[in-house]
C-alpha cells in the first residue's frame, strides 16, 4: 500500500485527451478465427490460447491482425468443469457463501443478442459482497466471476467489487461487447466514481484480476468517448491475456485501458486495436510486459507516474508510441519511464517527452531506453524543441535522459548510455527471459486433484498440515496438478512442495501458519518450503497467499530451496505473503493497535521472522507479480485503521548461483530490510517497490528482532555510528558481496516516522521531504554490476550509500514526488 492518492489535478484528466488526428488503416471489426501465430516482441512463453498467439499475421506485417473468435463449442476449460468446493473460511456464513460464479448460472446467455448486463452484475454482487461505496475492503467475500465462451452484450458498465477475479475461458476467449448506446466508464469499471471521487481508495485496492477476455467497443460511434476497462488499482492485482477492439476511424475517441490513480501493479499479454489512446496510464508504479498496439493515434498516454517499467512492448502503425510530455516543461507529471526489449514499427514518433535542460522538476521525465528496435519510425525521441533522437530503421542499444551517478559523479545527461551487461543465464535470444502464468488450459480435468477432496478442510480452524503434504507428494509422483480450492488452510508445521509440482489456487487460497512450531524467534521454520536443500527440478505455483496467525515470530513464510536450470526455471505467479490485518489472522485492530505513544512492543504481534528466503541451494526462479506485505492497516475495518504488526525481514536472496527474475515484485513494512541480496548474482528485477514500516523508529529497526550475523542481518549499532538523522531504520534495498544485480526501475519509499507523515510531505514543500530516514539503498562489500535504472526514493536523505558512505542526496534529484536517479552504476 502507498499512502498518497496524489490527485495533483490529474483526476481532471478523466477520459480522452486532445491529440492530432490522422487517417489510419481501418481495423476489421469482425472477429475471425485465427489460424497462425504472431511472434511477439519479447521472449514469451505463454498459453496457446493467449491474446498474443491468437494474432493472425507475421511480426513484420503492416496490417493489424485479427483475433480468435469466441466459439461456444470450444475446448472445455478445467476451471469451468471442476467441482467448486471452495469456501470463505471467515465469512459470516461460510457454508452457504458462493466463491465461484459462472455468469451463465446467473442468467447470462452469451449469445451475442441478449443484453447480459444485469445477469453479469448479479454474478458479481450476490451474497453481500464488498461493493464500492458501501465497503472499502474485505477478505471475507472473495469471488471468481467466470465467463464461458460466448459474446456477452452489455449496455452499461460492469461494476467490479473488492477481491474479485474476472476470468474467461482461455481456449476460446469470451467477448464483452458494448452496445451503441453504452453508458458508463469502462465495460468493466474497476473503481466507480461517486460524489467524492473514486469509491474505493485506489491505493488500497488489492487482490483482483481480469484475464482471458475480449473487450469490443466497435459498436460505439467513433466520435463518442468509450473505455474498455477503468482500472485504478494497487498491489497484488493483474490484467492478463486480454484484447481491446476499438474504432480507428479518423477522430476516434475510444480508449482501451484507463488508469488515473493507485499504487500498482502488474499487467501482461494485452493487445490493443485502434483508439485515440490504446492506454492512458497514471499510477505511482507499474510493471507492464508484452503489450501490443495497432493503429492507435497514441499507443500509450502516460499522464503521470513515479516509475513505470515497460518490457516487451510492440507498437505498430501508430502516430505516437509513448507520450510522456503531460504537464509540459514547466510542470512535468511523469516521473520516470524504463523501456526495454521493445519495438516501434511504422510509427511517426516513438516517444514524446517534455524533459530538457531547464524543465521542472529537474529529474522529471527521466527516461531509459535499452534494446529498442525501430522499423520505419522517423523520430525516436521528440522533445519540447523538436527531435532529440533520430529514428529510422535501427536498434537503440542504450539511451537516456535524467541524472547519472557512475558511480558517484552527478550530472544531467541526454544521450546514449552503456547499457547494463546482461548475464547470458538471464536471457534468451539476447532478451530477458519471461514466462506468463500457466493456466493449464490444455490439461484435462482428470489431471487435477483437489486438496479438499483429498481431505483438507480449508476452514481456518482444522489442522490441514498432514492432508496437504500427503496430496502434494502423491500428486507430484503422479504428474497431477494440485488445485487448492478457495479457503484458508491452517497448518502447524512446514508444508513441503516437492520437485515436479504444479500448484494453483482458487480466489487466492491461503496457507496460514499457526502455533508453537513457528514461535521461536531464534529458530525460524518455513511455513511453505519449495523443495529441500540439494533437490532439483521444476515447480510452478500460482494464485495463492501464505500468511500467519497470531504470534509466530519464527515463521519464514516461503523458503525456496529448489535448484532449477536457467533454461527451464521454476516459477511463481500471483503468489503473495500477507502478514496480519485480515480476518482469522488474530493480528487485527483489536489485537495490534498502533503504539505511537509507547515504546513497549506487543509480543503477541510479532508475526514472522521473514517473508521469503531464497536459500543458497536455490537457482533458476522466475517470479512475477508477487507482493510480500506486512499489513499496515486492518483490511476488514470499515475505516482501514492502521495497525502495528512486526515482521523481521522481507525478501532475502542468498542463492549462490542466482539466476533469478523478479518481474513486478513489491516488499513492504519489514523491520530490518525489504529486499536483501547477499552473496548472490545474476538477478533481473523489474520495478521493485518497497515501504519502510510505519511504526519505525518507535522502536528502531533492531529492537524487535535481534541481529543475527548468520542471516547477514544489517548491524545498525555499528553502521549508524556518526550518522545523523533516523539511521536505524529498515533498508529498502541492501546488496552485499554480490554481482550482476540489475534493477530496471525501483521505488523505495519511506512515508512515516512513528505514524506521522510530516517527514515525507514534499508535495507541500518540494525538496524538503527527505527526513523520514537517513539511508534507504546500500551497496556493501565486493560488488560488481550493481546497477539501477530510474531509482526513485521517498523520504530518504541519502538515496544511495556505498559501504556506509553517502553517494547521492535527495535534494539534488527532486522529481514529481519522489527523488530520481535515472542511471546508477556501482562500478
Amino acid at each position: 500500500m502507498s499512502l498518497f492518492y496524489l490527485a495533483l489535478g490529474l483526476l481532471g484528466a478523466v477520459g480522452p485527451v486532445a491529440a492530432a488526428q490522422v487517417s489510419i488503416p481501418q481495423v476489421s471489426s469482425v472477429v475471425s478465427k485465427a489460424t497462425s501465430s504472431f511472434a511477439p516482441a519479447v521472449t514469451y512463453v505463454g498459453p496457446t490460447g493467449s491474446a498474443s498467439s491468437a494474432l493472425k499475421t507475421s511480426s513484420t506485417s503492416k496490417a493489424a491482425p485479427k483475433v480468435a473468435a469466441a466459439t461456444p463449442s470450444a475446448t472445455p476449460y478445467w476451471l469451468e468443469s471442476i467441482a467448486h468446493q471452495g469456501i470463505s473460511a471467515f465469512n459470516s456464513a461460510p457454508a452457504s457463501y458462493q466463491v465461484f460464479r459462472n455468469v451463465k448460472n446467473f442468467g447470462a446467455k452469451g449469445d451475442g443478442v441478449t443484453d447480459d448486463t444485469a445477469a453479469i452484475q448479479a454474478a458479481m454482487s450476490s451474497s453481500g459482497r464488498c461493493a464500492p461505496g458501501s465497503c472499502q475492503s474485505s477478505t471475507t467475500t472473495p469471488a471468481i466471476v467466470y465467463f464461458p465462451a460466448g459474446t456477452y452484450i452489455v449496455n452499461s458498465s460492469i461494476i467490479d467489487y473488492y477481491y474479485t477475479q474476472i476470468i474467461g475461458n482461455p481456449n476460446s476467449m469470451p467477448v464483452l461487447k458494448a452496445t451503441p448506446n453504452f453508458s458508463g466508464f469502462g465495460i468493466i469499471d474497476g473503481d466507480q466514481y461517486g460524489g467524492n471521487g473514486l469509491k474505493f481508495g485506489a491505493t488500497d485496492v488489492f487482490y483482483r484480476q481480469i484475464r482471458n477476455l475480449i473487450f469490443d467497443l466497435t459498436a460505439i460511434p467513433a466520435s463518442s468517448s468509450a473505455t474498455g476497462v477503468h482500472w485504478p488499482t494497487a498491489q497484488a492485482t493483474s490484467l492478463q491475456n486480454c484484447v481491446f477492439l476499438m474504432s480507428d476511424a479518423p477522430g476516434t475517441q475510444h480508449q482501451g485501458l484507463f488508469i488515473e490513480n493507485g499504487s500498482g501493479g502488474f499487467m501482461n499479454d494485452l493487445v490493443f486495436y485502434g483508439g485515440l489512446n490504446g492506454v492512458v496510464f497514471g499510477n505511482q508504479q507499474f510493471t507492464v510486459r508484452n503489450l501490443t498496439f495497432y493503429n492507435a493515434v497514441t499507443a500509450i498516454d502516460q499522464i503521470w507516474d513515479w516509475g513505470w517499467t515497460y518490457t516487451g512492448i510492440s507498437i505498430n502503425n501508430c502516430t505516437t508510441g509513448l507520450n510522456m510530455a503531460a504537464g509540459g516543461t514547466a510542470g512535468q507529471s511523469t516521473g520516470s519511464v524504463t523501456f526495454l526489449d521493445s519495438s516501434f514499427t511504422n510509427t511517426k514518433v516513438a516517444i514524446v517527452t517534455a524533459h530538457n535542460a531547464s524543465s521542472f522538476p529537474a529529474t522529471a521525465g527521466s527516461l531509459i531506453l535499452e534494446n529498442i528496435v525501430l522499423t520505419n519510425t522517423p523520430v525516436a525521441v521528440q522533445g519540447p524543441q523538436g527531435t532529440v533522437l533520430v529514428g529510422g530503421s535501427l536498434t537503440i542499444s542504450g539511451w537516456g535522459e535524467g541524472h547519472e551517478y557512475t558511480p558517484i559523479y552527478k550530472k544531467s545527461f541526454e544521450n546514449s548510455i552503456t547499457k547494463f551487461s546482461r548475464p547470458t543465464e538471464l536471457t534468451k535470444n539476447g532478451q530477458y527471459y519471461a514466462r506468463s502464468k500457466p493456466q493449464y488450459q490444455a490439461s484435462p480435468l482428470s489431471q487435477f486433484v483437489s486438496v479438499r477432496t483429498a481431505g483438507a478442510k480449508g476452514n481456518g480452524v482444522t489442522d490441514d498440515t498432514a492432508a496437504i503434504n500427503k496430496v502434494l507428494k502423491s500428486a507430484a509422483a503422479a504428474s497431477q496438478i494440485v488445485f487448492f480450492d478457495a479457503g484458508t488452510y491452517k497448518v502447524t508445521s512446514t508444508i513441503t512442495i516437492p520437485p515436479g509440482s504444479k500448484v494453483v489456487g482458487e480466489s487466492y487460497s491461503v496457507i496460514m501458519g499457526a502455533g508453537s512450531f513457528f514461535s521461536s524467534i531464534t529458530s525460524p521454520q518455513p511455513v511453505v518450503a519449495v523443495g529441500t536443500s540439494g533437490q532439483s527440478g521444476i515447480v510452478e505455483w500460482s494464485d495463492m497467499i501464505v500468511s500467519t496467525q497470531g504470534a509466530t515470530a519464527g515463521a519464514i513464510l516461503i523458503q525456496w530451496n529448489l535448484a532449477s536450470t536457467a533454461a527451464s526455471p521454476s516459477g511463481i505467479w500471483d503468489v503473495h505473503t500477507r502478514i496480519g490485518g485480515f480476518a482469522g489472522s488474530n493480528l487485527q485492530l483489536a489485537q495490534c493497535p498502533t503504539t505511537p505513544k509507547t515504546t513497549a512492543v506487543n509480543k503477541n504481534c510479532i508475526a514472522a521472522f521473514m517473508s521469503m528466503y531464497i536459500a543458497p541451494s536455490a537457482t533458476g526462479l522466475y517470479m512475477e507479480n508477487n507482493w510480500l506485505w506486512t499489513a499496515d492497516h486492518d483490511i476488514e475495518d470499515p475505516s482501514e485503521t492502521q495497525i502495528t504488526v512486526y515482521t523481521g525481514r522481507g525478501l532475502y536472496c542468498a542463492s549462490t548461483s542466482g539466476t533469478i527474475w523478479m518481474v513486478g515484485t513489491a516488499v513492504e513494512h519489514h523491520a530490518l530490510y525489504q529486499y536483501q541480496f547477499a552473496n548472490t548474482k545474476n538477478v533481473f528485477a523489474g520495478q521493485i517497490q518497497t515501504e519502510t514500516a510505519y511504526w519505525q523508529p518507535n522502536p528502531n529497526a533492531s529492537v524487535v528482532f535481534p541481529i543475527v550475523s548468520g542471516w547477514n542481518d544489517p548491524n545498525f549499532a555499528t553502521a549508524c555510528v556518526g550518522v545523523s538523522g533516523q539511521c536505524n531504520m529498515g533498508w529498502g534495498l541492501r546488496v552485499v558481496n554480490s554481482s550482476s544485480i540489475l534493477v530496471y526501475g525501483a521505488g523505495l519509499y519511506s512515508f512515516f516516522n512513528n505514524y506521522s507523515v510530516t517527514c515525507s510531505n514534499s508535495v507541500v514543500s518540494p525538496g524538503n521531504g527527505g527526513s523520514c530516514q537517513t539511508r534507504i539503498f546500500s551497496v556493501e562489500g565486493t560488488a560488481t554490476d550493481i546497477d539501477v535504472y530510474n531509482l526513485n526514493t521517498v523520504g530518504a536523505t541519502q538515496m544511495v550509500t556505498r559501504d556506509g558512505s553517502q553517494v547521492a542526496l535527495f535534494g539534488d534529484n527532486v522529481n514529481v514526488y519522489p527523488d530520481t536517479i535515472a542511471y546508477y552504476k556501482s562500478s
